[in-house]
């Protein structure tokens, strides 16, 4: 069989790509030259190299040995470090193009899909022109490129009328325009006035940051959704059919409508390998797996799919193997011109109906469940296919029940049992988000009425020589898929998730699990006060210490204005801690400073520190032990915490302006909590080489993330139901001092 000598490969780095370059290795001669852009500190040719130690290359390492492997490597692959997008000129000599490189999620933001599967096409195919250069391109696109249809699809030409250059020029300013929108003063208010509803307690540039962040996802998702709702106007299920759609024309009308030898290998769903470089082989989950793995962990009680469509899944080999057919066998056509396509599919000569695939699915996680946060084995669903619209209205309600759930725990005091269920609404929400997903992503692929002809595909077969190894072949009709399912794909899908999950749980404990403390004199212990340490807070301990400095006749006209300006310190607290803060002390104004320093120095003092939980005293002591320099944060005044210095090796609160021995109700510096403490404490850190990464901080409330999120082990201690959930979110440790 005649062999290519020199080829040019694309998306190099991607699942087909890889298996491509090892098939190119391991049973050709070709020197390949592979077009990678630099990723970050990371040069191409390191992308390129690193390659070598994934899994795909272990046959053929084995089979050589690791220095034969690592030779021919090295002596037959070159880099052309180039962002293909912007490709201007190539060096030849090149006899064959496999481009396989392209943007293969259904909801990607449209400029990105486009600038890589219409634009990349075009840099690629007008580079090759303008060098003089005549390979035959092989370029891979897929079975979907047909859009939204029913029937047997043909191998040829799409029919449509679509222009590709307006598409892709409105694509390429699309997000220009989001962003130029996301800037006007009414977006700009939405996202200001929805960051201070959630991030207000943590200061102004937590909600300046949030907001940007707000405005920045707002563009993505309109260019998502710009994508989405483009493709399905002109007759395309998703974004990247779309543009792959549109690619293909570009190579038709750029290379072979120039005279140019084309072929069009159009893939159905790509899936683990079934014979090489060994079964089960695959790079990460793909275009089927996260639907399968989510039923099998249970997420997905029910799901609109069609059970007699055919979902159309084929193992990575074998699209490999019709690549290297078409590399070595040349183009078919009988002119240079005549672009020739293939279909690498099942649903025409071995259909795999979607209620055949589910209840190999079913049958394997059934004898192979996994396992629940508890170790308890999962058991799959049942699933009925519904239709879609009951499935839509079903998945609409529990989306509106989870959005009320949220609304009413914002207004939820902290208790083990809001936190419990504040745990279990999240849950909720983020399987009700993974399956919006699926059922928007899925259903246009499990609900299909198209089959894929691939007469032309079976032809190519055909002319490979006689004794061509079975692990280069590529009929579909040896497949058996409960074979397949059962003894290659699942097992690998199983194992690979596994690895993601131990992966995911040891990062998970090690981040929310309290760790051994280090001894260390650069280490600092952070503790706040109210709510962490004791459970009092500035309003209780005013009117404890005016208990105590009022006449008794004079208390019930205290707490009637207490109470009449409950509203307006409410609405401070919720607008800013500080604010609040400031505003309640104003009641001090007036007080004289002796008085209160002799109610602090009596019981009032006493019941403070008695009153400190049994879980902080023996913390504080285990720093104190580990030569942790300990410091109390407080925006309470310096008179109430002083019966707490013993404990510390520093006491910092807040000191009202004194004026003749009297209180003036003014603070003399602002108070430190959210921003002020986070600012406080970085400049703490620099004064006393204090090293934060491995420093301590523990806090009660949302408006104390600013601050702990700045330290190696932040803890957050009896929290409020928003610091709860960050906690959660960030693999914060949660802990309970109300017990020892």
């Amino acid at each position: 069989m005649p062999q290519p000598t020199r080829v040019l490969l694309t998306g190099v780095t991607g699942f087909l790509g890889q298996a491509v370059l090892e098939r190119l290795l391991s049973s050709t001669d070709a020197h390949v030259t592979a077009i990678i852009r630099p990723k970050g500190s990371q040069s191409a040719r390191k992308r390129l190299d690193r390659l070598m130690r994934k899994p795909v290359f272990k046959t053929w390492r084995d089979a050589v040995g690791d220095a034969e492997a690592k030779r021919v490597f090295a002596e037959r692959t070159d880099v052309l470090e180039a962002d293909l997008s912007t490709l201007e000129h190539l060096e030849g000599p090149v006899d064959v193009v496999i481009h396989s490189a392209s943007t293969v999620s259904f909801d990607a933001p449209i400029d990105e899909c486009f600038a890589n599967n219409v634009g990349g096409p075009e840099a690629l195919y007008g580079a090759l022109a303008r060098s003089g250069l005549d390979p035959h391109v092989i370029h891979v696109s897929t079975c979907y490129v047909g859009g939204i249809a029913k029937g047997l699809r043909p191998e040829a030409s799409v029919d449509h009328d679509v222009d590709w250059r307006a598409e892709l020029a409105a694509a390429r300013v699309a997000r220009a325009e989001a962003e130029a929108e996301s800037r006007t003063p009414e977006r700009l208010q939405s996202f200001i006035d929805a960051a201070t509803r959630d991030h207000g307690k943590q200061g102004p540039k937590s909600v300046a940051k949030a907001s940007e962040q707000a405005r920045k996802a707002w563009i993505v998702d309109r260019m998502v959704e710009l994508g989405r709702t483009r493709a399905r106007s002109v007759g395309w299920t998703d974004v990247y059919t779309f543009s792959k759609a549109l690619g293909e024309r570009v190579a038709e009308q750029e290379w072979a409508g120039q005279g140019h030898r084309l072929s069009i290998v159009r893939p159905a769903i790509i899936e683990s390998a079934l014979r090489y470089p060994y079964p089960g082989w695959i790079d990460g989950f793909k275009v089927a797996d996260p639907l399968i793995m989510a039923y099998a962990k249970g997420a997905l009680p029910e799901f609109p799919g069609l059970p007699d469509s055919v979902l159309d899944v084929i193992p990575v080999d074998y699209v490999v193997n019709v690549i290297l057919a078409l590399a070595r066998l040349g183009h078919q056509g009988p002119e240079a011109s005549d672009a020739g396509y293939y279909q690498v599919c099942s649903g025409a000569s071995n259909p795999l109906p979607f209620h055949r695939m589910y209840g190999e699915v079913r049958e394997y996680f059934l004898a192979h469940p996994l396992e629940d946060d508890k170790g308890r084995p999962i058991v799959v669903p049942t699933w009925k296919f519904p239709a879609n619209n009951a499935a839509e209205r079903s998945l609409r309600l529990k989306e509106r029940l989870s959005s009320l759930g949220s609304r009413i725990g914002a207004s939820l005091p902290a208790t083990k049992a809001t936190r419990e269920w504040a745990s279990s609404l999240s849950r909720m929400e983020r399987g009700l988000g993974s399956l919006r997903t699926y059922v928007d992503l899925y259903q246009s692929y499990t609900r299909t009425e198209m089959l894929f002809d691939d007469q032309q595909t079976r032809a190519l077969g055909a002319q490979l020589p006689a004794g061509t190894p079975a692990d280069q072949t590529f009929d579909v009709r040896d497949i058996e898929w409960g074979h397949y399912w059962q003894s290659v794909h699942l097992p690998a899908m199983t194992s690979l998730a596994k690895v993601h999950a131990r992966a995911s749980s040891a990062k998970k404990a090690s981040r929310s699990q309290a760790r051994r403390l280090e001894s260390g004199t650069d280490v600092l212990a952070v503790f706040d006060l109210e709510g962490t340490l004791v459970a009092s807070s500035l309003v209780t301990q005013y009117l404890s210490v005016m208990g105590q400095l009022r006449a008794l006749a004079q208390l019930p006209g205290e707490m009637a204005d207490l109470v009449g300006k409950a509203g307006v310190y409410l609405q401070a607290e919720r607008r800013d801690r500080g604010e609040f803060v400031r505003a309640f002390s104003r009641r001090y104004a007036g007080t004289k400073v002796a008085d209160i320093e002799r109610v602090v120095a009596g019981d009032w003092g006493q019941n403070l520190v008695r009153s400190i939980r049994p879980g902080a005293l023996a913390r504080i002591e285990e720093h104190r032990a580990a030569g942790h320099r300990t410091v109390l944060v407080t925006g309470s005044l310096d008179l109430f915490a002083a019966p707490l210095v013993p404990l510390f090796d520093e006491v910092v609160a807040s000191r009202m302006e004194v004026r003749d021995g009297v209180l003036t109700g003014y603070l003399a510096t602002p108070p430190l909590v959210d921003e002020a403490r986070a600012q406080w404490l970085k400049d703490y850190a620099v004064r006393h080489g204090i090293d934060l990464s491995r420093s301590h901080g523990y806090g009660d409330s949302i408006a104390d993330a600013s601050w702990l999120q700045l330290l190696g082990r932040p803890v957050a201690v009896n929290p409020d139901l928003p610091l709860y959930r960050a906690a959660s979110r960030l693999y914060w440790p949660i802990e309970d001092w109300k017990r020892g």
